[in-house]
This record gives structure tokens, sequence and C-alpha cells, in this order.
């Protein structure tokens, strides 16, 4: 099955569909501008929609699995996810990056850190939970110079 993301006209996704792998063969093939005429004259746009690119489910092609809230940069034929927090940017692969290295301690006394982004004060924050103690909840924030987290 192939999969159209449907766009508006500022290249944001407002949903994906699936067309026969066998109608987009017949009408270009893949990423053929004859696929996304064929489909729009089956499937009529939603509210706001003007075009359809066609995505990759598994990423083989445009970077990643359009979804909506996405959006589809036309220079660089690729999709790019919603940005998660206003301080993050996109960096050379076109993820969005924390202005804050992501931990790279996963494990505090033998129990897994649950890691959040907290953006009211730009930095990673962790808890573990201890079952074995009625449950026990500790809190840490990550320091980024000493790369440690400090128990608050």
């Amino acid at each position: 099955m192939a999969h159209f993301a449907e766009l508006n006209s500022s290249n944001e996704v407002l949903r994906v569909i699936v067309i026969s792998n066998d109608d987009v063969a017949a009408n270009g093939g893949d990423l053929h501008a004859d696929a996304e005429t064929f489909v729009a004259s089956i499937v009529p746009h939603s509210t706001g929609g003007t075009a359809w690119k066609q995505t990759s489910y598994n990423s083989n092609f445009r970077k990643q699995y359009a979804g909506p809230e996405y959006t589809y940069d036309a220079s660089k034929d690729k999709f790019i996810s919603f940005k998660p927090y206003e301080s993050w940017s996109l960096n050379s692969n076109d993820d969005w990056q924390a202005p804050v290295t992501y931990p790279n301690v996963t494990e505090m006394s033998s129990l897994p850190v649950m890691i959040t982004w907290d953006e009211s004060n730009l930095r990673w924050k962790g808890e573990t939970i201890d079952l074995s103690k009625t449950p026990s909840i500790t809190y840490f924030v990550w320091n980024a110079s000493s790369k440690a987290w400090s128990e608050v």
C-alpha cells in the first residue's frame, strides 16, 4: 500500500491516506507527480487541502513517515516532524534537538531513569521508581556540565 499526505497551502500535513500500489504504479509510480495528480482526482481535498505528496510508511524516502502537524519542506523534499518545544531547533539532519544534550546516563542505582524535557527551566529531568520500597519515587535534574544526575 502507498501512503499520501494531504498538504495545505503552508505545506502542513492535514491527513494521510492509503492508495493501492497498483494504482500508483499505473500512474507514474512512486514519487511521481502523475501519481499525486491521480490521488487528487479520486480523493477530494479536505477543508484547506491543496496538494498530495507521497510518504513512506517505512521512512524509505522523504526522511520520515508524515503525520498531522508535520510539514513538507519542498526544497529538501522531506517531511519534518512538528516542533516539540519552542526552545528546540533543527539540527543538520532535520531532527529536532534540545538546547541541552540528552542525558547519557539512563540508570541510577540499577533503576531506569524516566527522562522528560522541562521547557520552563530548559533542562532534562528524570525520575526513578523503586517498587521494592512501597513504591519510592526519586526525582533528578540533569547537570549538563558534570554529565550527571542531581537528586532534587
